[in-house]
């Protein structure tokens, strides 16, 4: 099966779910949450992202998240992430809890196409702080997804989310192989500052040709405005051009990259540690692109 004819797939099988100009979306991907262990490439930039994602959810915004949220090909399971960023975790119950959570998957986290590992491993939780021994609920009835569309209520446009890793075949079909080599080979050379070949985020020329490929069938769909991740590389077009954007990722240096949706327009969005001229470190929110009208990508 092609790139395209799995994209094809992703479309076709997506979950839909209707919006207007009063929705608010944030679209983050690629988080690599993992074990709080010097190979955790989030840790350096979970108090960005908890911040950030306070404000979120104060804001009313639905939180979409574009795939490898959790890191599980360099750890074993998900119960060990979920003890290094346990606060990370119960900040995104709330977002389920309001029916405000929506979730992808990508390459990094791809075990959770099965909803029977879902339900095992995500639905609930010992609590080591009680005295009982019964479970906790997480995230019950939790639904993982290979693609979502967004569609207008009104101009019927819609927004395509997926991960990206469709148009990469090593990452979708091959995807155990570079699991066994990131969990035994590159994981303990991480630790030591050797970058993981397997990732397009590191192989410029791996990004240049996924991007080509999303871009094909972006223009054999009418231009749909589509969002990705996979690639770790921020994109936001102008109007006109393909309608190919990227978030980027939460493992940025220093910062975390995000898209946001609201008031019909779409942002792409930083978030960084910045000093006050008094010397006090703060986190900010910088719009890197945008705000553009969504309306401004409709192709007759």
């Amino acid at each position: 099966m092609s790139s395209q004819s799995r994209l094809d797939r992703a479309y076709k099988n997506a979950k839909v779910i209707p919006f207007d100009d009063t929705s608010k979306f944030i679209f983050f991907s690629d988080c690599h949450r993992g074990d709080n262990s010097f190979a955790d490439e989030f840790a350096n930039n979970r108090n960005i992202y908890f911040h950030a994602l306070k404000h979120y959810y104060t804001e009313g915004f639905t939180y979409c998240e574009l795939g490898d949220g959790d890191e599980l090909w360099e750890n074993l399971s998900f119960e060990t992430i979920f003890r290094a960023h346990k606060d990370i975790y119960e900040l995104l119950q709330l977002f389920h809890a309001d029916h405000r959570l929506n979730l992808i998957w990508g390459n990094h986290d791809m075990v959770y196409r099965d909803p029977k590992y879902v339900k095992k491993h995500l639905s609930s939780y010992f609590d080591q702080k009680t005295d009982t021994d019964k479970e906790v609920p997480l995230f019950p009835d939790i639904k993982y997804n290979e693609a979502i569309v967004l569609k207008h209520k009104n101009t019927g446009q819609e927004v395509f989310l997926i991960h990206g890793h469709q148009a990469d075949f090593m990452n979708y079909i091959g995807w155990r192989i570079n699991r066994f080599l990131v969990r035994v080979l590159w994981k303990p050379l991480q630790v030591v500052g050797i970058a993981d070949p397997t990732s397009p985020a590191k192989n410029y020329k791996e990004t240049i040709r996924i991007e080509r490929r999303i871009k094909k069938w972006i223009a054999n769909n009418k231009n749909l405005l589509t969002i990705i991740g996979h690639t770790h590389r921020p994109r936001f077009p102008e109007a006109g051009e393909l309608a190919l954007f990227n978030d980027g990722s939460c493992v940025h240096p220093r910062s975390i990259t995000g898209i946001e949706i609201e008031n019909g327009s779409i942002t792409l969005m930083k978030w960084q540690i910045s000093t006050t001229e008094d010397g006090i470190l703060k986190i900010i929110r910088v719009p890197l692109e945008g705000p553009q009208k969504l309306t401004e990508f409709i192709t007759e």
